[in-house]
């Protein structure tokens, strides 16, 4: 079975909370890596996602540790909503 990564970012104006997540999170940008397989016996190439990981903190301390939470899509797509109004 094949599988793909994509790494994106994202930003938030204002401190958020997901339910992930101990607590509010500072505003700032924020690495996103999301897993997908692909979906055998299709007559086309389709991909379902496995996992969603957030890495905390926003800007790390160069040599300090990273946290990768493994997070909903929809609810993180929902907190950058309500960040952007």
């Amino acid at each position: 079975m094949s599988t793909r990564t994509t790494v994106t970012t994202v930003t938030f104006q204002r401190s958020f909370t997901l339910s992930a997540l101990e607590g509010a999170q500072p505003a700032g940008t924020y690495r996103v890596i999301t897993e997908e397989e692909q979906i055998p016996g299709l007559s086309f190439t389709a991909f379902r996602r496995t996992e969603t990981l957030l890495y905390l903190p926003a800007d790390p301390v160069p040599g300090g540790t990273r946290q990768a939470v493994n997070v909903s899509p929809d609810e993180l797509a929902e907190a950058l909503a309500a960040d952007a109004t």
